[in-house]
């Protein structure tokens, strides 16, 4: 798979996971990946601040995503005002957890914003001067993460490292934006 439309070129996001091996012991949590035989596994943790959910999954072990991982990723990033679930991107799964892996974190991304509805969307733009009109939240393609041991500097050189897509600093309200789309950078 060479480069896409986007930048994003898998030995990139390879390399970003080559960097930050998981090197995990057998856990219940963890057991999917070990019965496969996985020496090679991606773990996405958050928690969101709005429902109150926790999320701590193994969802890509030796080169296959978990079909019910995914799914369960996908539930809890959809757009909580309006309960609609889309399909989140798995590079920008893959940019999480990568970024998650680089900045040595033992705590969960706290998710301010996952998928969100194009009434959401259109709401929040009424809001903030921030919001795009066709973000890339509304495609499942971006999530606007925080972690309270890491400053926004540090995660988003985390974010950027990856090669992936952009990466947003939005210091004032501390979190970055992560996104697969095309590989830049904003914010301060």
């Amino acid at each position: 798979m060479g480069e896409t439309t986007t930048g994003v070129t898998r030995r990139a996001l390879l390399s970003a996971f080559a960097a930050t091996a998981i090197v995990a012991a057998p856990t219940f949590s963890k057991a999917a990946g070990f019965i496969r035989g996985a020496g090679d596994i991606r773990r996405i943790q958050m928690y969101s601040g709005r429902t109150g959910e926790k999320i701590d999954m193994i969802y890509w072990v030796d080169g296959d995503y978990i079909k019910d991982a995914v799914a369960e990723v996908n539930h809890f990033m959809r757009d909580w005002r309006t309960n609609q679930v889309k399909s989140i991107d798995l590079r920008t799964l893959d940019i999480m957890a990568a970024t998650h892996n680089l900045v040595d974190a033992h705590e969960p991304f706290m998710l301010l914003s996952g998928y969100r509805s194009p009434q959401t969307n259109a709401m929040l733009r009424s809001r903030s001067r921030g919001v795009a009109k066709n973000s890339l939240h509304m495609k499942g393609q971006a999530a606007d993460l925080r972690l309270t041991s890491r400053s926004v500097r540090q995660l988003a050189r985390a974010a950027s490292a990856c090669k992936g897509g952009g990466v947003g600093r939005y210091s004032r309200s501390n979190f970055v934006h992560v996104d697969c789309g095309v590989v830049r950078t904003w914010g301060s």
